[in-house]
Order: C-alpha cells, then structure tokens, then sequence
C-alpha cells in the first residue's frame, strides 16, 4: 500500500505513532481476511526522557478496524515497551484510539453500538 493511501484508510492517531511495514490476505476460520502491520516510531510517550529509557522489545497486539471490499480488516500493531535503565521499570503509549476493554478501534466500536442500538 501506498503512504498516501494508508493516511486516507487507518485511524489518524495510529499513524501519529506507527509506521505500516505490510499488508496480506491471510485466511481465518471466518474466510479471507486482510492483516495490516504498524510497527510503533522509535519515540518514546510524552514527559519522559530518552536519556533514561530504552526500547527493549515489541508486543504484538491485533485490532479488528473496519472491513475493506468484504474483506475483514485486522491491525497488527508493533508496540514498543521501554524500560528504564536504571529502575527497570516499563512504560508503554496508551492507544486511545482503541476503545477500551474491546479490540476494536474506536471508530468501529462507536458504529457496532449504533447498530445495536437500533435494532432494539
């Protein structure tokens, strides 16, 4: 995919923080379904210093987004976790962008609800 069309398709504050890497069909249990990876920008969350943090390793989170041509749309998002030289302590971005307690973004969560609310 094109870096112009992935700021048209993916939530404006994934791609504050991310940067995509790829894009494939994959095939699920439910069918084909298309998997997009963001790998997290090697910037470390507001008001801490970089002097004192260091990226240590990713976790992998998946993100149900919007389907595309029928197709299921999955976000695999590359996070950093940064550890702190000296405490060890972690620190990781808060994603709100994703609704919480779901895995959903929160575009997709907010249309899931008014549908459900108007099948009521």
């Amino acid at each position: 995919m094109e870096a112009d069309l992935i700021k048209h398709f993916f939530p404006v504050e994934l791609l504050d923080h991310f940067e995509y890497r790829s894009s494939q069909i994959k095939m699920g249990e439910h069918g084909e379904f298309l998997e997009v990876e963001f790998e997290e920008k090697n910037e470390l969350p507001d008001g801490y210093a970089r002097q004192d943090y260091e990226s240590k390793d990713f976790i992998v989170r998946r993100v149900q987004d919007f389907p595309i041509r029928s197709h299921a749309v999955f976000l695999k998002l590359r996070r950093r976790r940064w550890r702190h030289k000296i405490t060890g302590a972690t620190i990781s971005r808060d994603l709100s962008f994703i609704a919480e307690g779901s895995r959903f973004t929160k575009e997709v969560a907010a249309f899931l609800k008014d549908i459900h609310q108007d099948e009521a």
